[in-house]
This record gives C-alpha cells, sequence and structure tokens, in this order.
C-alpha cells in the first residue's frame, strides 16, 4: 500500500461520499456550524490515527517553516471547507462538487509558479478536460 496512485484513488473515493454526505449535512443548519462539527470530528479521529505512531513524534524537530506552512495549509484547507459547506448549502451535490475539482487546475499552477514544476502536454490536456468537465456539469 505503498503506492501514490491507490491512495490518491481512495481520497477521490472518501472526497465523492463526503458531497454527498455533507449535502445531506447542511440540511437545516448554518453551513459554518456544520464545518465546525466535521472539522471537530476530522481533529479526533486524525489525532486518534497520528497516535498509533506517537513513537516516531518529536515537536522539537519540526521546524519554523514547516510549522508555517502546515498552519497556512490548515486555514487554506478550513477557508476551502467553510466556501465548500455553504455551496453544498446553496447548490446541488452534482453540481458543487465538480466545480470544487477545479483546485485541481489551481494545484497544477500553484506547482508551477511556487514550486517550480515543469508541466507538460499530460498537464495542460488533463487540466484543459478538468475545466470543461466542470463547465459541463455546473450549468445545465
Amino acid at each position: 500500500m505503498n503506492n501514490w496512485l491507490v491512495w490518491s484513488l481512495l481520497s477521490a473515493i472518501f472526497a465523492g461520499a463526503t458531497a454527498v454526505l455533507a449535502k445531506i449535512g447542511v440540511t437545516g443548519v448554518d453551513s459554518n456550524f456544520a464545518t465546525a462539527i466535521r472539522t471537530t470530528v476530522i481533529l479526533l479521529f486524525t489525532w486518534m490515527i497520528a497516535s498509533f505512531t506517537w513513537a516516531h513524534w518529536s515537536f522539537g524537530n519540526v521546524s519554523f517553516r514547516t510549522w508555517l506552512f502546515l498552519i497556512l495549509s490548515g486555514l487554506a484547507t478550513g477557508l476551502s471547507w467553510l466556501c465548500y459547506f455553504r455551496a453544498l448549502q446553496l447548490g446541488e451535490a452534482s453540481r458543487v462538487a465538480p466545480m470544487d475539482k477545479l483546485s485541481v487546475l489551481f494545484a497544477i499552477l500553484f506547482a508551477a509558479i511556487v514550486l517550480r514544476e515543469t508541466l507538460t502536454w499530460h498537464h495542460w490536456l488533463g487540466g484543459g478536460l478538468v475545466l470543461t468537465g466542470a463547465v459541463i456539469l455546473a450549468f445545465k
């Protein structure tokens, strides 16, 4: 189970389930409150999973840069979830989820700009297909 593709597909399956479960969950409740509930569950769940590898932890060995970027990543995730839950509350899951997946395009662009990854025709074609699919699914 050390294959990135397997873990990526599992992530996609769980993310797909998240859209449907969250759409049901935001019914009749403030979307920010719903996000807080979900985030609390994630917090508890991930600390439980992480505790299984407790022996490998060393907070003192984590650099300031690592802390900074993990905190920024967490803030970006939180903002994404708040926006996602609000969108689910207002729209259909089958239309909101594909628009959310435009994050693929932003990830490709940010990777090229920030990480200086080289983009190939595969990135452009795949990104274009993601964009095309999201637009087709978003608009009736």
